[in-house]
């Protein structure tokens, strides 16, 4: 693990910990195991090791995603898609709220869009190849269904996961109803 990462997890563990308003950067450093300094050749402030954090949360869903989206059809896909995207939320709850208020503190905010986009390409890829074999409207522009259909997604399983606590048929039903959504959005006019 290098010095970016470390600081990163360090920072990740410290936030979860203490909260992001009380941990200082010393807090980071001595959890990492490195110079004060040293944080300072990466970071320049506290809350500029933020976007690093979403990187690793956008990495667990990517990783996730390649291993688990493997169906023969595109339905199947789109309900792995789905699946694959509400485990990591659910499974790594404390991690998605730090992410979440830790960005809308700092002027970091921007850059997200950077940080999903190896995300929205791998989801733009899934819907290309559904394209070209007929299962999805062919005039779906597959960039920006890319980039709504992330956000429908996280934005349920945020909901369900992060605000609610109605339990697994709640969420069960929330999944299912996102699906049909999703499916007669991409093939409107069937």
């Amino acid at each position: 693990m290098d010095k970016r990462e470390k600081i990163i997890d360090a920072a990740m563990i410290a936030f979860q910990e203490k909260g992001v308003e009380k941990t200082t950067i010393t807090d980071i450093v001595k959890r990492a195991g490195i110079a004060q300094g040293t944080y300072y050749l990466y970071f320049p402030s506290k809350l500029s090791v933020m976007p690093g954090i979403a990187e690793v949360f956008v990495t667990k869903i990517l990783t996730r995603l390649q291993t688990q989206v493997v169906g023969e059809s595109f339905d199947q896909q789109l309900t792995e898609v789905v699946e694959s995207i509400f485990h990591i939320t659910d499974e790594n709850k404390d991690l998605a709220i730090l992410i979440y208020s830790g960005l809308t503190q700092s002027e970091h905010l921007q850059e997200w869009e950077s940080i999903y986009t190896p995300l929205y390409d791998w989801l733009e890829n899934l819907l290309k190849s559904a394209k070209a074999a007929g299962s999805i409207r062919p005039e779906i522009k597959e960039a920006f269904t890319a980039r709504i259909m992330v956000g429908a997604i996280e934005s349920t399983a945020e909901q369900i996961y992060l605000y609610n606590q109605e339990g697994f048929a709640h969420a069960r039903a929330h999944k299912k109803e996102l699906l049909t959504f999703i499916k007669q959005a991409l093939r409107a006019g069937e």
